[in-house]
């Protein structure tokens, strides 16, 4: 099952405007959006043009920072890391393509602190699944999805952003 674009798009549009509503007391221009790579940059580029979002759209690698090498392997295409030289009291929103362990959010949020200590960090993610290790909850989502055992969900794109539910390998 695929998700066609202009679905995505009204996805990424309701994630939008509930970032605008949670940070209706903040201006826009103090806030960092951060997107994971390679599916969280692809959502958080449209979700930074959308909100109009003053600040560089910052960039993660987490390869480095991931605790579960030993499971899935070193990722082999690993890409720097673009993030002010220091996140000190900002307001970060860091996107991810699709919530499913928490084991990539815990990784993303060692590297930012790395950088410094945010004033707050606001989770945003186009998909949120079951099968949570770690206790990490989106304060954003797009789309809920309940998979059975096998299946995962999995982002492509960048041109056109598309969803599809697979089946695990």
């Amino acid at each position: 099952m695929t998700t066609p674009q202009n679905d995505i798009n009204k996805l990424i549009d309701q994630m939008a405007n509930e970032l605008r509503e949670n940070f209706a007391g903040t201006s826009l221009n103090d806030v960092v959006m951060v997107g994971i790579h390679t599916g969280g940059v692809w959502v958080a580029e449209q979700l930074h043009a959308l909100l109009n979002i003053q600040q560089p759209l910052a960039q993660l690698d987490i390869s480095f920072y991931r605790d579960d090498f030993s499971r899935i392997g070193m990722n082999p295409q690993v890409k720097p890391s673009k993030l002010p030289a220091s996140v000190d009291d900002a307001h970060i929103i860091l996107v991810d393509d699709i919530l499913h362990t928490g084991r990539t959010i815990r990784a993303a949020l060692n590297e930012i602190f790395d950088y410094g200590r945010p004033a707050s960090v606001t989770l945003a993610v186009l998909g949120n699944r079951s099968g949570r290790e770690l206790p990490i909850q989106a304060d954003v989502v797009g789309k809920e999805f309940q998979l059975g055992q096998h299946e995962h969900v999995k982002l492509t794109g960048p041109d056109p952003l598309q969803l599809e539910i697979v089946e695990a390998p």
